[in-house]
C-alpha cells in the first residue's frame, strides 16, 4: 500500500466508522500513548525488563500499526502529504548526513 493510499483509507475509515477525527491535541496525546505501548514491548523484548502476564500476547506489529494510524490521522487533519514530507525528509538527511554516519567511529564494526 502506498502512503497516499493509506492516508485515504484512514480518512475513509474515520468518516464512516470513526464518526470524525479527534482534535489535534487529543490525537497527539493518543500518539504518545501508542508510542508508549510500543516502547513497553520493546523494553521487555530487547531490554532488561521482564514481561508481565498482561504483556505476553502483545503484538509489536499491531502496536506499530497503531502508531502509524494515529500519525496518519494527524497528517490528514493538518493537511500534511506524508509521501511528499518523507521524500523531502530523506533528501534533507541525505544531503546533511551523506558521510556523517560512515565517518562515525562509534558505528564502526571494528569497535
Amino acid at each position: 500500500m502506498e502512503i497516499k493510499e493509506a492516508q485515504q483509507q484512514v480518512d475513509d475509515w474515520i468518516k464512516t466508522i470513526g464518526v470524525r477525527y479527534f482534535n489535534e491535541l487529543t490525537n497527539m496525546v493518543l500518539l504518545t500513548e501508542e508510542v508508549g505501548e510500543l516502547a513497553r514491548i520493546i523494553a521487555r523484548r530487547y531490554g532488561e525488563q521482564s514481561f508481565k502476564e498482561s504483556d505476553l500476547n502483545r503484538d509489536m506489529g499491531d502496536e506499530m500499526a497503531d502508531v502509524l494510524f494515529v500519525l496518519i490521522c494527524l497528517a490528514n487533519q493538518t493537511g500534511v502529504d506524508l509521501t511528499t514530507a518523507l521524500k523531502r525528509n530523506l533528501e534533507k538527511k541525505t544531503l546533511r548526513d551523506h558521510s556523517r554516519h560512515r565517518d562515525n567511529p562509534k558505528l564502526s564494526d571494528e569497535i
